[in-house]
Order: structure tokens, then sequence, then C-alpha cells
């Protein structure tokens, strides 16, 4: 019998961005786990393809493919491995998005190590009122990141939450090295990157890093921009309350990033670009994990 409560919150990965601007990114998972609803289940690692790993916590431990069947979900052979840089690795927020649409939140959620992917901050203000991430191509970078594995029901919902502000990429394997904690490496995986590019430090002209506390990040955008403060200011709180309630504020603040010379356009992830009818046909898209198998 389980012990352990393994609600999301009890596990303190209850935070929903949508909803609370400033938790952005909300917490992540931080071990390999099964999300189902409003629990996130732990997936015991073996050396073998995900779908062989045991989700545990349960009165007895089950293959992750089997307990996905027992819950009438296609098993990790049909799903889509999409890394996320934002909040789609919050466990909160994945429920969040599917549940509100009546699309059963049952996602595998797995940190993966990634070279090549660096987490910077979109040139544009969300819907929500935050500044989100997005990926950039570092070559020197390697970076832990969560790959969720969606079904194609779950990946057109999230395309449709991400689409027009993102694009979605498929980043091989050979190119960007993923591996997964068992040590396989990904052929390939999913990734949504901004169409707006990513902001700048002013004082570096390099990527600002993102993922940190948003907070931190509007403060730091408001000192830095005298327009800012008129527009969305004086202070985060304030920012996501307006940017939040009133479009037009948003798109004049994302003007307002090019407009200070902070936007560097994002070229690198091109050729990756995954045009399927902009991310909208599903029907004859195989699963990567098994058009691009995993690799020793």
């Amino acid at each position: 019998m389980t012990t352990k409560d393994r609600s999301l919150r009890a596990l303190g990965l209850d935070d929903v961005p949508a909803k609370q601007p400033l938790t952005y990114p909300g917490r992540p998972t931080t071990e390999p786990s099964l999300l189902t609803g409003s629990e996130l289940l732990h997936l015991g690692v073996r050396p073998l393809r995900l779908g062989e790993w045991y989700v545990e916590e349960r009165e007895e431990s089950q293959r992750l493919d089997e307990a996905l069947a027992g819950l009438g979900q296609v098993g990790t052979g049909r799903r889509h491995p999409v890394i996320a840089v934002g909040s789609n690795a919050s466990p909160g927020q994945v429920a969040h998005k599917l549940t509100r649409l009546g699309i059963p939140a049952t996602v595998p959620m797995v940190p993966v190590r990634v070279r090549g992917i660096g987490v910077g901050c979109s040139g544009h203000i969300s819907p929500a009122g935050y500044v989100a991430g997005t990926p950039y191509v570092d070559p020197a970078a390697e970076t832990t990141l969560v790959v969720t594995w969606l079904d194609s029901t779950q990946l057109k919902a999230v395309d449709d939450t991400e689409f027009p502000d993102y694009r979605r990429a498929i980043l091989p394997g050979d190119a960007f090295g993923m591996t997964m904690p068992s040590g396989e490496r990904l052929g390939a995986a999913y990734i949504y990157f901004s169409a707006h590019g990513v902001l700048a430090d002013p004082a570096t002209g390099e990527p600002r890093p993102g993922g940190g506390d948003q907070s931190a990040l509007l403060a730091a955008l408001l000192a830095d921009s005298a327009a800012l403060r008129e527009l969305l200011g004086p202070d985060p709180a304030t920012w996501v309350r307006r940017a939040g309630a009133e479009r037009s504020l948003r798109e004049q603040g994302t003007l307002l990033f090019g407009k200070e010379g902070w936007v560097l356009p994002q070229t690198d992830f091109l050729p990756y670009a995954d045009e399927s009818d902009e991310l909208r046909l599903y029907d004859d898209l195989p699963p990567l994990d098994d058009s691009l198998p995993y690799r020793g």
C-alpha cells in the first residue's frame, strides 16, 4: 500500500502560472514521474525503454505501459516526447491545460539531460501577463529539462496553447544529445520556440537567462525601461494585472521590447521547424520514439 500522499498539493507542485502569473514557470517535477490528474506517481528507472519502467506508489508496482493501459490511455510507444523549457515542465500547469478541456491529464514526465539548448526569455508578453521562457541554441549548454510524453490529443491541446506565439521544432538526437536517467538517448524530441525572438540582456547583448523568478525578471525589465514603467509599472504585480487584463497593453509592451533593442531573432531552430499545417495535423504524425528510436 502507498503511505505517501502523492497529490500535487501535498508535493507542492500545484501552482498554475496561468492563474497566478508571478509563479511562472511553476515548479517542475524533479524526478521521473507519471502525472495522473491531481497526483504525481514516482517512476522507477530501469535500463530499458520508458514503457518498461515501473510506476511506484501503488498497491503493487506496474510497468508504465501496463499502468497506462489500465487507465485507458495509450502506451509510451504511441506518444510524442516534448521538451519543456517553461511552465510545461510544471505538473500543475500541465494538469490545468488538459483537464480544463476535458482531456485526461495522464502524462509521463521525465527530467532529461539535453545538450545544446539554453533557456531564455521570449520577446513577447503572454496572455496571462508574464514573460515566458523560450529555448535558444547554445552549443556549449547542457541542461536538465523535463520531457513530457503526450498522446496526439494532448499534443494538439498543448499546441493550441502555444500557437501562434510559439512554433514547434523536431530536434534530432545526433545534433542535440538527449540522455534519459536510464542512460538511453532519445533519437528525437519536439520543442516549442518563440516566434517573437529571445530577449537580450542590455548589458551583454547575450540572451537574458530565463526560467527563474518571474517577479525578479519583470522588476529588472521595468528598471531598464522608462517606457515600460509608464505602460505597465510601477511593479511586477501591477504589470501582470494590467497586461493579463488587456491585450492592447500586452501588444504595446511586446513592441517596446523591440524598440528598446532587446530582441534577438530566433533563426537557429528554423531548419528543424515542424511545418505540419501550422501544428494542427496529427493523424499522419508518427510518435517520435517509434520513428526515431532510442540510441544507446
